[in-house]
């Protein structure tokens, strides 16, 4: 017969068994734990997650801050010849979230006149700390137009020749006898091309089939980065009289 000594040392081991099975079951049930993915799209954009966590979030109270991931399967850098995966909420974490803002959505000009150009701006601000990129682009839905469509006002070529300009190669356009509408952009991360205060591109137009064409971008940024958009108009005299209207479509997007 067993002394009291050796039944209580079985039933601790049996104690110790019944816990190693349950957190052996734990563990299989984990790791067999199902990975989701999911999508999100509109007109504008198109997110993809190739793995849907449990949760992340940014936790704080009185005397602590904690950023979590919850169900994240690997956070780290990876690397293989011809690509870079990195992983995990916390690898692109960053106290500066992506922002963008437009000083003034609707810009109006005054009344035109023949061959003496209009010029009116409006500020883009982009604030953004991930471990990318980001990009602002711009495309016109249609070029200027009456109410009724009958009448347009063409997108610039600026002053034509050497000097005709694209939707994506700004030239000169300092010519008060070159008609149209076009912009400018200065300040921080415009392309390269626009060079100085007279260069001009016309916008890409989406009714001819155009595409968005990128007018700001940079990497790792940080707060408040800031461009000045030129918008400028001339029309000749046989221009028809009017009042006319176009939209123009900014999207910001970051990269990860």
């Amino acid at each position: 017969m067993k002394n009291s000594s050796q039944m209580n040392k079985y039933k601790q081991m049996k104690r110790n068994k019944i816990l190693i099975y349950f957190l052996t079951f734990l563990l299989i049930f984990l790791l067999n734990k199902k990975v989701f993915s999911d999508s999100y799209e509109s007109d504008n954009y198109r997110i993809q997650f190739g793995n849907v966590s449990l949760g992340g979030e940014n936790l704080d109270s009185s005397t602590y801050d904690l950023s979590v991931s919850v169900g994240q399967s690997f956070a780290q850098k990876f690397n293989s010849n011809g690509y870079i995966v990195r992983a995990g909420f916390q690898y692109i974490h960053s106290i500066i979230p992506f922002g963008f803002s437009i000083t003034d959505t609707s810009v109006e000009f005054d009344p035109l006149i023949p061959s003496n150009p209009q010029t009116e701006t409006t500020d883009l601000t982009v604030s953004f700390g991930g471990a990318g990129q980001y990009q602002v682009t711009a495309v016109e839905e249609t070029a200027l137009k009456t109410f009724d469509g009958s009448n347009s006002i063409p997108d610039t070529e600026c002053d034509g020749g050497g000097d005709t300009c694209t939707i994506t190669s700004a030239k000169t356009w300092s010519s008060n006898s070159a008609y149209g509408f076009g912009y400018n952009m200065s300040g921080d991360d415009v392309p390269v091309d626009f060079l100085g205060a007279s260069y001009y591109r016309p916008f890409s137009d989406r009714s001819l089939g155009g595409n968005p064409v990128t007018i700001m971008s940079g990497s790792n940024v940080g707060r408040n980065r800031v461009s000045t958009v030129t918008f400028k108009i001339n029309v000749s005299n046989i221009q028809p009289a009017g009042t006319y209207t176009g939209v123009i479509n900014f999207t910001a997007t970051p990269t990860y």
